[in-house]
């Protein structure tokens, strides 16, 4: 619970009971809801200086009880409330609320007497503002990163909705939106004025105060969906009243003039008109950063439904936000079995359709990568490297999909997203998420499909893992061009190591007789010391001492437990320096990332997670913790499954 706020709160606003997400957050954060009158050591809660709030002002005036006010945290939504989106993170406030200048709020006492020196503090500040950037988060976020941003070099004019409690409240009025305009065009008279709309006004549901009237030869209202830090990139200047936008401008370096009184005003980081005199500390970026954003935010994870750290929120809003981006425009998909559809049109029908069928109309077209007849602009689909605990032979839905625009992670022969991902250099707090996700992974067992499985007993000796592959699998097709058998595998790998314990894991799908890829049982005999039918991949991987495959994921879960690799083919974790690579690699590998790189663009930069618990897009981690707890497939799959189990041809 927040510091003074009591653990029952009363309410009188019908808000409460229309949005189950505020209930949640309150519920997570120790506190309950109540009807009622509030008793001594009880709490009122209201939203804000919304007119509702009245009410509850009354109650608590009359008997006494804390008024606690609530606003949203300052990284709210992909989509703005009035759109439907619930917030990711509350402000719970018993002494004020933010954007009221009249008096001081929670995170004003914080910005005034809090101690803001700690190292680590200021550190996580510091790379939180530059994950912000790097993620192009705001507030708000249903807006376009691919747009091409304005040309540099103007002054940006940023506008609010009509009524807003941040005006009122913030010693300003329509007048000053008025006064402010024809001061930027004083101060700047040759200079392009950019009036930047709200995302409310541009969805079409509040008013704003400019309009074409306030425009001329050197003014324009920009109501595209811009990222609101290209826009600050490209900025010379930027004019506020009580706008978040403005904060927004000072970590991203600028100097704003500020009209109102909002609470990044007046302590040193902004020209101010009108800033309470009372702030009189002087902050650095870091410093309000760390109060705005880590201190003051009550922040929810809405996948498991607990309060979470301001990074864990970051994961949770990037996973929505990366969805809404890529999909509001819709997909049409080509090559998808039918059994697929309906678990595609969750994963990718949040924000825009998905229709199934031949190309054309509206919607990106997608195609599954390994089908032959891809149309023409057609983006590969996949699946995940986490994938699920179960078989897709089996039926089993994938908790991730990736979509690759270029190429697809297991076709050497073009480049990938994938490709390019992994020789992009990672920051240190990426580097150090992908390190603790590594950590959860190994320590879970996981792997991509998770089946449970024997531990067997293994020979002494230097022992090679030989992981068997489906044979027509377009990995090999595409990959292994030399060496496209588990025969042939099997033969190099004793050819060259006549000494060593070969141990055989044959591959899921051809053990449950699926897919073709069997290896006759003498030459087994004389090639393997051991075959682990039906044995837990990952306890093999770490009782053995090196791998070696064609082009097998169990490479890359070699890898991330330390074990050494070669490569008989070219999957997409060869060829940077981190395999024994038999097969030549495409000259276009030249990046030598370390395994963090790797690991970071494959488990997270690439793939898109969705969590069937919550039905929410979601960050790796809690794929991670979903596959950890062996969630099973849905019903109607499993009995497909066994239905398809009873169709198939006996083997041999």
């Amino acid at each position: 619970m927040a510091a003074g706020v009591p653990r029952r709160l009363f309410f009188y606003n019908g808000g409460f009971l229309r949005q189950p997400r505020l209930r949640r957050i309150l519920k997570a954060a120790g506190h309950s809801l109540h009807l009622g009158l509030p008793s001594t050591g009880d709490g009122v809660a209201v939203w804000g200086r919304s007119p509702y709030a009245k009410r509850g002002e009354a109650i608590a005036a009359r008997t006494g009880a804390t008024l606690v006010r609530l606003e949203d945290a300052f990284l709210r939504s992909v989509r703005t409330g009035r759109e439907g989106d619930p917030p990711l993170g509350l402000m719970i406030d018993p002494l004020g609320v933010h954007f009221d200048g009249t008096r001081p709020s929670r995170i004003e006492m914080l910005l005034a007497k809090a101690p803001l020196d700690d190292a680590a503090l200021l550190t996580r500040a510091r790379q939180g503002i530059d994950r912000l950037k790097a993620l192009d988060l705001s507030k708000y976020n249903a807006f376009d990163p691919s747009l091409q941003p304005p040309a540099p070099g103007y002054v940006l004019v940023i506008d609010q909705i009509q009524g807003d409690a941040s005006i009122t409240y913030g010693a300003a009025s329509a007048r000053t939106f008025r006064e402010m305009l024809a001061v930027a065009r004083i101060e700047n008279p040759k200079a392009r004025i950019l009036i930047k709309t709200h995302p409310e006004t541009r969805a079409g549901l509040r008013a704003g105060h400019y309009g074409p009237e306030n425009c001329d030869a050197l003014t324009e209202l920009v109501s595209a969906p811009h990222s609101p830090w290209a826009l600050l990139e490209g900025a010379i200047a930027v004019y506020t009243v009580s706008s978040l936008m403005g904060y927004e401008a000072i970590l991203a370096g600028h100097k704003p003039r500020v009209f109102g009184q909002p609470f990044y005003a007046g302590w040193g980081l902004s020209l101010d008109e009108n800033a309470p005199p009372r702030r009189a500390r002087r902050l650095t970026r870091a410093q309000i950063f760390a109060v705005s954003h880590l201190m003051a935010p009550t922040w929810f994870d809405p996948c498991h439904n607990r309060i979470c750290s301001f990074e864990e929120a970051t994961n949770q809003l990037a996973a929505q936000t990366r969805a809404y981006r890529e999909d509001q425009h819709g997909y049409r998909m080509t090559g998808m079995s039918r059994w697929k559809h309906k678990h595609l049109r969750q994963v990718y029908g949040d924000y825009g359709k998905v229709g199934f069928g031949q190309a054309t109309g509206a919607g990106q077209p997608v195609h599954w990568a390994s089908k032959p007849g891809r149309p023409a602009g057609a983006w590969r689909m996949e699946d995940g490297f986490l994938r699920s605990r179960g078989l897709g032979a089996k039926l089993t839905p994938p908790l991730s999909l990736v979509t690759d625009r270029q190429g697809i992670y297991y076709d050497p022969s073009a480049p990938s997203d994938l490709e390019k991902l992994i020789a992009r250099p990672i920051s240190e707090p990426e580097r150090r998420r992908i390190e603790a996700l590594l950590d959860r992974i190994v320590k879970a067992g996981l792997s991509k499909y998770n089946l449970t499985g024997a531990r067997p007993t293994l020979p002494e000796g230097h022992r090679i893992l030989v992981p068997g592959q489906v044979e027509d699998d377009a990995s090999i097709l595409k990959g292994s061009p030399s060496t496209q058998s588990n025969l042939a595998l099997l033969e190099r790998v004793r050819s060259e190591n006549p000494q060593a314990v070969v141990i055989y894991k044959p591959h899921p799908d051809v053990e449950a007789g699926l897919r073709k890829g069997a290896v006759a049982p003498q030459d087994l005999a004389r090639l393997a010391n051991q075959v682990c039918a039906d044995a837990d991949g990952v306890a093999l991987i770490e009782a053995c001492d090196e791998v070696w495959t064609m082009t097998s994921l169990m490479g890359f879960e070699a890898l991330i437990r330390g074990k050494p690799v070669t490569c008989l083919g070219t999957p997409f974790y060869a060829g940077w320096g981190l395999t024994r690579d038999l097969q030549p690699s495409p000259a276009r590998r030249l990046a030598r990332p370390d395994l963090w790189q790797l690991a970071h663009a494959t488990l997270i930069a690439y793939p898109r997670y969705r969590d069937p618990v919550s039905g929410l897009p979601c960050p790796p981690e809690v794929a991670v913790d979903r596959l950890a707890a062996s969630l099973p497939a849905p019903i109607g799959l499993r009995i497909l499954s066994k239905l398809q189990d009873l169709l198939k041809p006996p083997r041999g």
